[in-house]
């Protein structure tokens, strides 16, 4: 596409646009909402920030108010009860926005899709999703991966705006 990112000068002084240095603060200092609905929580969000897979190190900080927030990890079934709050949170949050889906039951209302009146056909039926992130429960490497995706995204972003306006 010829995009040229950054551009480096001989007296050690680098070049880049505004739009990519801020869409590099975003992407290196996300803060997460967890919205831990079933054992999807308790398996993958806890794993994620223990010692061994350490969210922290990433940039990936816990907040627990989404006004503080710009990542919700929405995991679990989502009931048509709970539905109106994750839209609520949802709607709380500052812009730019991110929201992962994370295991079967919020991606597609899992194994109790087909028997279950009370279950939300997926979360992106309520709020906009980024990523998917399969699996019951999905594996904190998953996630990992799931967060590098949405990372990839924030990044490709300014360009995606900067494309459609030529």
């Amino acid at each position: 596409m010829g995009i040229v990112k950054e551009q480096m000068l001989d007296n050690g002084i680098m070049l880049t646009k505004a739009g990519d240095l801020i869409n590099w603060g975003r992407k290196n200092s996300l803060w997460w909402m967890g919205f831990g609905l079933a054992c999807c929580a308790i398996d993958t969000i806890m794993m994620v920030n223990s010692a061994r897979f350490d969210a922290d190190r990433f940039g990936i900080l816990l907040r627990n108010t989404p006004r503080q927030s710009d990542l919700m990890l929405v995991a679990g079934t989502v009931t048509h009860k709970m539905a109106p709050m994750i839209k609520q949170l949802y709607e709380q949050m500052p812009d730019p926005k991110y929201v992962i889906a994370l295991g079967s039951c919020a991606i597609n209302g899992g194994p109790f899709y087909y028997d279950s009146y009370n279950v939300v056909k997926g979360v992106d039926k309520v709020i906009p999703v980024d990523v998917y992130v399969p699996g019951c429960p999905p594996r904190p490497e998953a996630v990992m991966h799931g967060i590098e995706k949405l990372k990839e995204k924030i990044m490709a972003r300014g360009q995606i705006e900067l494309l459609k306006s030529k």
